[in-house]
């Protein structure tokens, strides 16, 4: 019995309209192909009233397939399968054209276009009707969750979980939790105290009962897939006993070992060889640097450990590892700074007096190394001029071509904080000025008001050279200022670069690891950027805060509730749906050769030793076909993939230039390829 297909062509308001003669090719299908006993054009067929149509022409006329001719799948498909469905039709008896990024988008020649979409949709046609009969796989959804990474997103989210009554493990490799964030003295627009919006949700985690707190600890491996996730986690020895530490502090104080504290304090302040990174860290558990500490180093010392009035201290502690079963990931492992040490001119590293931000955020903070003071390097003189440098390391095709978008408002903050603090006169040398949020743009008029000097214009260096009286003994900043059009040259005692905002180190390992993909830049990439920011190509697994992009920290927080509430409706939904378009392994074919094992970027297929052949995990695999294309034996094959299916869309492809008769030839000689 012949299939009744069913053509619905989007006009998408003049996306598509505008460059394709939509009612000519809807007119045209009906009559010219095959099997298709309706076509239609529509203004939009993605809404309720296109999708009405859809569903009454089902079960009016009785079709068996249906081609939706709109925009690309990743936006629509569940759209128009639902449609299908709810008119008693397999959803995967539905498929689409995108003739709106792959024909309007990219041909200007409307003749050329609409010829194009023929085309397309002639594919479409003829693919569909080989479709077969396809149902998704139902998998049980754990309700515990991981939070990987504990900056404010991570903490958002954590709390946002364990707040609804589910468990959450919170994993942080450093030895507390709070991420940059606890760092910094001030947030902009507002100027409120970071640590007074910080510290309280640090307390929430620290205390709260569905919270499992995995702090100093790395996520080793993981395995599995969504709703039953396996991850080992490394808990890193802190040779402190956590169960016996009260947080008196007593071993910090007597510990007779400083060294150099270049992550918390950004090189500018000192630590003991036992620590704790900043008063409030939870949990308030300090740890041995081993590196540093006397008596790793030549087994005298102790003496943490003979005033510890609790006998927490445990020199011969060592790693222990932990396994956990959760049904879904949240990634919040945030960002690295850019090294200005990599843009040479700026002087840093080189000249003392040029900081960068994170180094004048902690010379603001309080509880910093100059308790709140601005200084020289040599911690006693006051800058009388200060130039503030955007962009270092950002939107510059030599580093990084983005916009860290938290540096103009950051640099703001940091010229009121001198001028509040100092008598300095303060300069901001910008490219553009970016305020894009709320309270952002009057902040920035505020600044104006106070007296910041702003310079438009990218800096080109930073020298102690002087060429010109009253540069002795000074930076000299030297800036094209566009706006007078004007080389300036600028004396000042202290220079502070806006460093730009980068991927972890490590993310692209880290991703890896989870199975999720990075941008070019480094960045996780989200399923869709503007539909789907927070989940990932991998069902389960969801992403959050910086790790995603550069943004500030209400964005971060917004971002890790959002991953949360992904994840809480799966946990409330009990179960989730597998996409059913998987690869399948013949097993009287496969000769266990495991060339598949090796190339399938998800880890989806395992060696069966018993049975010496390989076996896909259906809910790992994403029918990417990476296997189907590698096996030798054509062992493996792929739903929706089938041979005849892109045989019958390349035959549609070609219908103005070919009979299909040369296209069936190649086809009976891929049948006749022996096994």
């Amino acid at each position: 019995m012949s299939e009744k297909v069913g053509v619905y062509i989007c006009h998408c308001g003049t996306n598509i309209a505008g460059v394709v003669d939509v009612e000519a090719v809807a007119k045209w299908a009906g009559k010219e192909l095959e099997n298709v006993v309706i076509s239609r054009d529509y203004k939009f067929m993605c809404s309720s009233l296109g999708q009405e149509m859809i569903e009454g022409d089902i079960t009016k006329e009785g079709l068996t397939r249906v081609v939706v001719a709109a925009c690309s799948p990743h936006l629509h498909e569940k759209t128009f399968r639902r449609a299908c469905a709810n008119a008693g039709l397999n959803p995967y008896l539905c498929q689409m054209a995108s003739i709106r990024e792959q024909v309007s988008w990219v041909v200007e020649d409307k003749e050329a276009a609409t010829e194009k979409a023929k085309a397309m949709i002639a594919a479409a046609v003829n693919r569909v009707q080989l479709h077969e009969e396809l149902e998704p796989t139902v998998v049980p959804v754990n309700p515990n969750t991981i939070v990987v990474g504990a900056g404010i997103a991570g903490i958002q989210a954590s709390l946002e979980l364990a707040d609804a009554g589910h468990v959450v493990y919170l994993v942080e490799r450093e030895p507390s939790i709070g991420g940059h964030m606890a760092q910094f003295d001030k947030t902009f627009p507002t100027l409120d105290c970071a640590a007074c919006i910080l510290t309280p949700k640090m307390s929430d985690v620290g205390a709260h009962p569905n919270i499992n707190l995995l702090s100093y600890s790395e996520v080793e491996e993981i395995s599995g897939y969504v709703g039953n996730f396996t991850a080992r986690i490394k808990k890193k020895t802190r040779y402190v006993n956590e169960e016996a530490c009260t947080g008196c502090g007593i071993c910090i104080e007597k510990c007779p070992k400083r060294v150099l504290d270049d992550v918390f304090e950004a090189g500018l302040g000192m630590r003991k060889a036992i620590y704790r990174p900043f008063p409030q860290a939870v949990p308030n558990i300090p740890v041995i640097d081993r590196e540093n500490c006397i008596y790793y180093k030549t087994g005298k010392c102790k003496a943490c450990q003979l005033f510890c009035p609790t006998e927490a201290i445990a020199f011969e502690q060592e790693d222990t590892y932990i396994d956990i079963n959760v049904g879904n990931v949240i990634l919040a492992t945030g960002f690295d700074l850019f090294d200005c040490k990599t843009i040479p001119q700026y002087g840093y590293g080189r000249l003392a007096n040029v900081f960068t931000s994170l180094e004048f955020e902690r010379m603001c903070n309080a509880t910093g190394p100059t308790e709140g003071k601005i200084v020289l390097r040599d911690g006693v003189t006051e800058p009388k001029s200060v130039v503030i440098v955007h962009c270092v390391g950002s939107r510059d095709q030599r580093f990084n071509p983005y916009c860290s978008s938290i540096c103009c408002m950051a640099a703001l903050k940091f010229g009121h904080l001198v001028m509040e603090r100092t008598d300095a006169e303060v300069y901001s040398c910008y490219i553009d000025m970016r305020t894009p949020s709320k309270g952002y743009e009057e902040f920035y008029n505020r600044l104006l008001e106070e007296g910041m000097h702003f310079i438009r214009g990218k800096v080109a260096e930073v020298t102690d050279a002087p060429r010109f009286p009253g540069e002795e003994s000074k930076l000299i900043v030297q800036v094209e200022d566009t706006l007078i059009g004007k080389q300036r040259r600028i004396p000042v005692d202290m220079v502070v670069l806006m460093a730009a905002l980068q991927p972890r180190y490590d993310a692209r390992d880290v991703g890896l690891k989870f199975g999720i993909s990075c941008s070019m830049e480094g960045w996780f990439t989200e399923r869709h950027p503007k539909l789907d920011p927070v989940a990932t190509m991998t069902e389960g697994i969801f992403i959050a805060g910086v790790a995603q992009g550069p943004k500030d920290i209400p964005a971060a927080v917004g971002q890790g509730a959002a991953a949360a509430a992904r994840v809480q409706g799966m946990i409330t939904a009990g179960e989730v749906l597998i996409e059913p378009i998987v690869a399948t392994i013949h097993e009287e074919k496969c000769s266990g050769c495991r060339i598949c094992n090796t190339l399938c970027p998800f880890n989806a297929i395992e060696f069966l030793e018993d049975k010496e052949v390989s076996y896909i995990n259906a809910a790992l695999c994403k029918g990417c076909g990476t296997c189907v294309a590698a096996c030798p034996a054509q062992a493996i094959t792929g739903a929706h993939y089938s041979n005849e299916q892109i045989f019958a869309e390349i035959e549609g492809i070609l219908f103005d230039v070919t009979s299909g008769g040369d296209l069936k030839a190649l086809r009976a000689e891929q049948e006749r390829v022996p096994a």
